[in-house]
């Protein structure tokens, strides 16, 4: 099952950074939104794929009798995965915004145009 994973997290690593490497800002979006997804996947399968019994600790003892899952890596996809939205709807608005103002979504296009109705400064300076 892990190497299963495995594979699975190298095809989402290998499309995001094929995506990231595009000129146009929606593909560089989706890459850094499978970018994310490939991440959660590796840490949650570096915390081992187990069906075992949740961990909850037994009162009568101190520590676990047996296999658990590991909650940890749990609590950290669920964090990264908050980080990971709100930072793809800030960079969402951001090339949104560079679109209205440049009228374009291509990167190497952006570098050379205008915003809209402004012109271009004085050669010289």
């Amino acid at each position: 099952m892990e190497a299963a994973f495995a594979i699975l997290i190298g095809m989402f690593f290998t499309v995001a950074v094929y995506l990231l490497m595009s000129r146009q800002l929606v593909r560089v979006l989706l890459g850094i939104a499978i970018f994310g997804n490939a991440v959660n996947l590796l840490i949650f399968t570096s915390g081992r794929l187990l069906r075992e019994v949740p961990p909850v600790i037994p009162e009568a003892l101190q520590v676990p009798e047996g296999t658990i899952a590991n909650p940890l890596p749990q609590a950290l996809i669920l964090t990264a995965i908050v980080i990971s939205f709100s930072f793809f709807a800030f960079l969402l608005v951001l090339s949104f915004r560079a679109y209205q103002e440049l009228g374009t979504d291509d990167a190497v296009e952006m570098r050379v145009a205008e915003p809209t109705g402004e012109t271009a400064p004085p050669q010289g300076y």
